[in-house]
């Protein structure tokens, strides 16, 4: 009998963390994404060292995580993420450098803090290159966002996410710049930070969105002119018409200019994307503006140059293959043409010295193009 109640006992004893542990829901997930790229930079009479004809294996944005959920009863349930970078081109990593947040999840929404992608960046998908992942050379953000100004992880951050209602969604995020979180001490000292909002609807054919976010003291000013804002706004839309998806985009972007002035820019993109046998195809057209404004002709914050000649156009298809639900194979082409005093780039792994070390201008040596074949396993 004794034996008996110490089993029981026991039994018990083992019981009651395992009936704990089936409320939470914890998965390692990642996926590594590897390309072969071959680089070529077309235009040279202005810069002949900006010459360029690579070739190159990139590791695209992959990733290795563990994220779950515990449920706290009521509906309420805990959240966290802990997404490390990974280097599958060459040795090394980059832990927690990515999606790494704790929250909770409710009806109400959902509520994180941590260090991740602010809402403007949700919209990306609307009329980004989906199918290939928004990631390589292939990735639209080499005009939109400029560059990635404005679609970069933010560190110090809180966020809010409402619930689907009716096909609408959004968010609204800030996160400050301090020490150790994206920032630098100027930056604490000063009070700079991130704020980004942007919602969605989505309802059968049709998707579109509005996003708008602002940087306020990230940029150094100057004694005169301290406290430099910049921001940006992008409306999209598209509407699938089961043969093709076709999509549409405007975003401007304004830069406050330390010497007192101003610089902005607009640009509009517009894209497909289909079934083609088993796999999608995409193709895009964008189109940088010239940088108007109060400042200075030749101010520049990042790509974007203020004058005339320095908008850009940007080409690309692409078309990726299912091998399995896990497995894709992937290849395209895009073209980045700079205006003779333009100075864009692709979007993820830019092309060092594009202009051939000129800093004023890209003039003709700025025509980065090219072609990539790569393959992606979800695990």
């Amino acid at each position: 009998m004794n034996k008996k109640l110490l089993a029981v006992a026991i039994a018990g004893v083992l019981a009651a963390p395992l009936a704990q542990a089936q409320t939470a829901n914890v998965t390692l997930y990642g996926r590594l994404n590897l390309d072969a790229e071959v680089i070529i930079n077309a235009k040279q009479d202005y810069a002949p060292d900006a010459k360029q004809n690579i070739y190159r294996v990139s590791s695209n944005s992959s990733r290795f995580g563990v994220k779950g959920t515990e449920s706290l009863g009521g509906g309420l349930n805990a959240i966290f993420q802990i997404e490390s970078g990974v280097s599958g081109d060459a040795s090394g990593g980059q832990f927690a450098t990515r999606e790494t947040f704790v929250g909770l999840q409710g009806g109400w929404g959902t509520m994180k803090a941590g260090y991740f992608l602010a809402p403007y960046d949700d919209l990306h998908g609307i009329f980004g290159n989906v199918p290939t992942l928004l990631t390589s050379i292939l990735a639209t953000s080499g005009l939109w966002s400029n560059a990635g100004d404005f679609d970069a992880r933010v560190g110090n951050s809180l966020r809010y996410d409402m619930p689907n209602i009716a096909g609408f969604t959004g968010g609204v995020q800030i996160g400050a710049k301090d020490v150790g979180n994206s920032g630098t001490v100027a930056q604490q000292r000063r009070h700079a930070y991130v704020l980004s909002a942007a919602g969605q609807y989505n309802n059968g054919p049709i998707s579109a969105g509005l996003g708008y976010e602002v940087h306020n003291k990230l940029r150094d000013g100057t004694a005169a002119y301290p406290s430099l804002q910049d921001q940006a706004m992008t409306a999209t839309g598209a509407y699938n018409f089961g043969v093709v998806k076709v999509g549409a985009m405007w975003e401007r972007v304004e830069y406050d200019i330390g010497s007192g002035g101003d610089m902005k820019r607009d640009m509009w993109g517009i894209s497909g994307t289909g079934n083609l046998g088993p796999g999608q195809y995409y193709i895009a057209y964008f189109k940088a503006n010239d940088g108007k404004g109060s400042a200075v002709d030749g101010s520049r914050v990042f790509s974007v140059t203020k004058g005339p000649d320095t908008g850009a156009q940007m080409w690309e298809v692409s078309y990726t293959y299912p091998l399995s639900k896990r497995t894709l194979l992937y290849t395209g082409y895009v073209m980045v043409d700079n205006d003779k005093n333009g100075f864009y780039n692709f979007g993820v792994n830019a092309m060092n010295n594009m202009c051939g070390g000129n800093g004023a201008a890209c003039g003709d040596a700025g025509k980065p193009q090219g072609f990539t074949a790569g393959m992606v396993h979800f695990f």
